[in-house]
């Protein structure tokens, strides 16, 4: 397996910025994500529940290490305020080798 195929993004939405940086500082100190990048508010128009609805949320990018990623996803379903958060992940096929040997270093048991 490739450095590439070790290394993946994850994805969510929480309704406010407090949650986000709760969820950001939690992650990256216990070095379930090397880096969490937080955005500014979107909108978020979806179906919940047979209704569409619309809201206001800060996403999350959690750059991270699929050795991590089944402790990642504990934790992220724990402190996240929702009843069926989204946790999407993604494979990186490509990337600056140094950035990626970095990720790798930043993800995993504390030294």
């Amino acid at each position: 397996m490739t450095q590439q195929d070790e290394i993946i993004i994850v994805f969510t939405h929480v309704p406010h910025m407090a949650c986000a940086e709760t969820i950001a500082q939690t992650l990256v100190n216990a070095k379930l994500a090397a880096c969490v990048n937080i955005s500014s508010p979107v909108t978020s128009v979806y179906r919940w529940q047979g209704q569409v609805e619309q809201a206001q949320e800060i996403g999350l990018t959690i750059k991270t290490s699929r050795k991590v990623y089944p402790a990642l996803a504990t934790k992220l379903k724990a402190l996240h305020p929702y009843e069926l958060p989204e946790i999407v992940a993604i494979h990186v096929n490509e990337g600056l080798p140094e950035y990626l040997q970095w990720m790798m270093a930043e993800t995993g048991p504390k030294e």
